[in-house]
């Protein structure tokens, strides 16, 4: 048997799932359902009625407990109602981003801060993200929703590491030095902190350590070095400097976006099958191309290297990228509903959701596709573009209304929330060797 999770193992998945985007061709963007302009306007009076709901729930601080749980709830039906009305969703999705999403988030921010209270939202909302595909992976491998001390620990990871591993301030070569010493923790060896960062990140693996022993779980710690070393890949690639082409960035797209989220999946059971471990990688090839279209427009003035920079920077209409995107998302869609486990209700969430990302980043960057294109795409979406673009816009000046959502959800004194949950092991616990599989 391979190494698990070893750098042939990743290479033979990236090829599968560059086969898979390249097999992924449509005429068009459509797909879905179809929204008229006047269906548009009622989802946008509902989601405006939910966001004047909210302002007003944060406009005063809640002071004592049964005031912060009064304004939570209030929070969370206004939620329920935009997804209700403004999405469409049924009451039991309604219930699953209510009941289970929402208090995963919440959980791992007043988690966060307990742990580093210099954390910007910002971090906790990357951090926040993270979560959400890691608990989204637990039904769709037999597993309930919730957070674990693990899925906390690889989600801070991020912050702390990413974060400045893509920072353009710092020298390659710092960023190799430190991406070395962290491998070696990945290992389980344990050199000492040399600054708050790294103290950081080693208290984050110990979480993962504590939940899952390295002799019974070797996935988990294969997962976690093999993401690293896809981001050790990349470094590499700015120290370099090569004009890479269109496959070479698909690529390491691929292997980026492919292996945080197996670590995800890892992390949300302990152990996964070659077909969940296929799935899982696919999906975060998919997420990662969707988050590439949704930073064009940043990554273009950073000089970073996308398909969706490259194109832009070519003057070429990011119409077929999105299409070829979008008809990915279907493939891998259609991987998901071949899994045994998870409710449909479930599947259908992620699909759209997907889709969602995907369209949404097409309203926000639309002067990089053509009008018709626009025109086409506009109408698979609940809301109008212009109405997305100036909300988003509206959103991102009230810093203020940030603040007082994570207020009503954090603030106040410590309670049962701020410690971390037990651990959980996953259904049908077996011996290392009958869970680790002969591929």
């Amino acid at each position: 048997m391979s190494e698990l999770y070893s750098a042939p193992w990743v290479e033979a998945q990236v090829a599968s799932a560059i086969e898979v985007w390249n097999g992924s061709v449509a005429s068009t963007a459509q797909g879905g359902i179809a929204y008229c302009p006047k269906e548009q306007g009622r989802r946008e009076k509902a989601y405006d009625e939910a966001l004047l709901s909210v302002e007003r729930a944060v406009k005063t601080a809640p002071r004592t407990r049964s005031e912060r749980i009064a304004t939570q709830e209030r929070i969370t039906a206004s939620f329920g109602r935009f997804a209700a009305t403004a999405l469409g969703l049924e009451r039991e999705a309604v219930h699953l981003l209510t009941h289970d999403f929402l208090p995963v988030g919440t959980q791992l921010a007043r988690w966060a801060r307990r742990f580093d209270p210099a954390l910007e939202i910002s971090d906790i909302l990357q951090a926040c993200r993270n979560a959400w595909t890691a608990c989204g992976l637990q039904p769709l491998l037999g597993e309930r929703v919730g957070i674990t001390p693990s899925i906390l620990g690889y989600s801070l990871l991020y912050p702390y590491s990413d974060n400045y591993l893509d920072c353009v301030d710092v020298a390659v070569e710092a960023k190799l030095r430190f991406s070395q010493r962290f491998r070696e923790r990945l290992r389980g060896e344990k050199p000492p902190a040399q600054d708050h960062r790294e103290a950081a990140l080693w208290r984050l693996v110990k979480l993962i350590e504590e939940q899952y022993p390295r002799a019974d779980y070797p996935q988990v710690y294969a997962s976690l070095l093999a993401i690293h070393r896809a981001q050790e890949e990349s470094v590499a690639q700015l120290k370099r400097d090569n004009d890479w082409d269109d496959s070479a960035v698909l690529r390491m797209s691929c292997a980026k976006g492919g292996t945080s989220v197996l670590a995800d999946a890892c992390l949300a059971r302990g152990w996964l099958s070659l077909e969940e471990s296929r799935f899982s990688f696919e999906w975060g090839a998919l997420l990662q191309l969707g988050d590439d279209l949704q930073d064009v427009r940043d990554d273009m003035e950073r000089g970073s290297m996308t398909l969706f920079t490259r194109a832009a920077a070519q003057g070429k209409p990011l119409d077929r990228l999105v299409i070829q995107l979008l008809a990915f998302s279907d493939t891998v869609a259609c991987r998901m509903d071949m899994l045994p486990n998870g409710a449909p209700v479930l599947k259908q969430l992620l699909r759209m959701s997907w889709r969602s990302l995907i369209v949404n980043a097409v309203s926000d960057a639309h002067e990089l596709f053509s009008p018709e294109f626009i025109a086409a795409t506009e109408r698979s979406s609940p809301f109008r573009f212009e109405f997305l673009r100036t909300r988003r816009e509206k959103l991102t000046s009230r810093q203020g209304l940030y603040a007082g959502l994570f207020n009503a959800f954090l603030g106040g004194p410590t309670s049962d929330a701020d410690t971390l949950p037990p651990v959980r092991l996953s259904k049908g616990f077996r011996p290392v060797d009958a869970r680790t599989p002969a591929w």
